[in-house]
């Protein structure tokens, strides 16, 4: 590996309040849903829903309507407003294990879906560790979209087979990096997929590829 590339969402940042808000919004319309179950069918929404590089309140509505239908619960207005007012403008935190980010002897790079408060975020989150920072709103191109993918790797300038990259997604990550030669993981900290060799459960893998 002579370049590490990465995801953000779901990879290196994530919300850590979002689950138990849409919990509680859900008990106060009378609605017992196992945190698991919900962590799962959001999981899977995110891999068919395509999440633009700025959502919105109705974005959120079509995207709840569905994870609601997904968990046996038919969705109304009331019911997707208060998920809204809840859900929206939560804090951003680091997984725990990007501290192994530190131990990384090579240059990393970000390429994202994600609007141009991204820079912003990261240097919040991990100061001046990255050395290029692949924003979809600032490019106009997005995941899953090659075009994207060859972009970064025409700018870092290093052999596909020699970067190693990171993402939560086997739609919008793992199928276009592994599609131009670049070795391709997916982390997977919640066990939701069986294991296999593209698999990792903790960015402190890395540290042994």
């Amino acid at each position: 590996m002579k370049y590490l590339l990465l995801d953000v969402s779901g990879t290196i940042l994530y919300k850590p309040v979002l689950f138990d808000k849409i919990i509680e919004v859900l008990n106060d319309f009378g609605c017992s849903v196992n945190k698991k179950t919900l962590q799962y069918n959001h999981k899977l929404l995110s891999e068919t829903i395509k999440f633009p590089d700025r959502t919105d309140e109705t974005f959120y509505e079509y995207f709840n309507s569905e994870l609601l239908f997904s968990l046996g619960i038919v969705p109304n207005d009331s019911i997707l407003k208060a998920l809204f007012k809840a859900c929206s403008y939560l804090p951003w935190e680091k997984f725990t294990d990007t501290s192994a980010l530190n131990e990384i002897n090579v240059p990393i790079g970000i390429l994202s879906n994600f609007n141009t408060t991204l820079e912003e975020k990261l240097n919040q989150f991990f100061g001046p560790l990255f050395k290029d920072v692949f924003v979809s709103e600032t490019i106009g191109m997005s995941k899953p979209s090659i075009e994207f993918y060859q972009y970064a790797l025409d700018k870092i300038g290093i052999e596909p087979n020699e970067i190693v990259y990171v993402g939560d997604s086997f739609k919008l990550d793992y199928k276009p990096a592994v599609e131009l030669g670049i070795t391709t993981f997916v982390i997977d900290r919640d066990g939701f997929y069986p294991k296999n060799d593209c698999i990792i459960e903790s960015l402190f893998e890395l540290t042994k590829k």
